[in-house]
């Protein structure tokens, strides 16, 4: 009896630890933290900030001025030698892969800069123009106010540690931002290719 009353024990814990491991996990479908954000900003979208940017021409504009619009984020500094330079290279083939709904003024891309103290609108030109992003379908920018890079970090998902070399370690993602200014989707960086496709899909549907 008692070795029925030590196995009916076990198995009920170890069925309460499955179940809290499928909350856990989203249904099994998420093992890492990455994973996980994506899963949930896939299930329930985050609203974006009307936060104030200034861009690579001096100009400042409210990310709210591109409601209506799908709008492609990514998160770099301009001091970056590799993962930004090869994220922003993917963008440069995002800007071809998507050219016809941003002429059509249906989307936008925008890089963001979390190091605004040095990647002024100067830096922020010369940085777009190593990659060949001169159509007006392609903006970099960085935030106004300190308070708000926060929020935009925090909304995004984007960790970003300083080094001891004066540049960053930080998360890179394809970040998708539908026309309700609501962050709905995180995709790989690595593979603009797919990432063109589930955009374009997003804007057929």
């Amino acid at each position: 009896m008692r070795f029925l009353r030590t196995s009916l024990a076990s198995v009920v814990a170890a069925a309460a630890g499955i179940a809290a491991l499928a909350v856990a996990t989203y249904g099994f479908t998420a093992f890492t933290t990455e994973t996980a954000r994506r899963v949930a900003v896939s299930r329930h979208p985050v609203p974006v900030p009307a936060v104030v940017l200034e861009n690579q021409a001096g100009a400042r504009f409210s990310l709210s001025a591109l409601r209506g619009k799908w709008v492609i984020v990514d998160f770099v500094y301009t001091r970056c030698q590799d993962q930004c330079a090869v994220l922003d290279a993917n963008f440069a083939r995002l800007e071809t892969m998507l050219a016809r709904p941003i002429a059509a003024n249906r989307l936008r891309l925008l890089s963001i800069s979390f190091d605004p103290g040095r990647d002024t609108p100067t830096a922020l030109a010369a940085y777009l123009a190593r990659f060949g992003g001169r159509s007006p379908g392609w903006q970099i920018a960085r935030p106004v106010d300190a308070a708000d890079l926060v929020r935009l970090e925090r909304v995004f998902g984007i960790t970003v540690i300083a080094d001891d070399d004066g540049g960053y370690t930080h998360n890179s993602a394809i970040l998708v931002v539908d026309p309700r200014a609501r962050l709905i989707e995180i995709l790989g960086w690595r593979d603009p290719e797919r990432a063109a496709r589930e955009i374009l899909g997003k804007l057929e549907g």
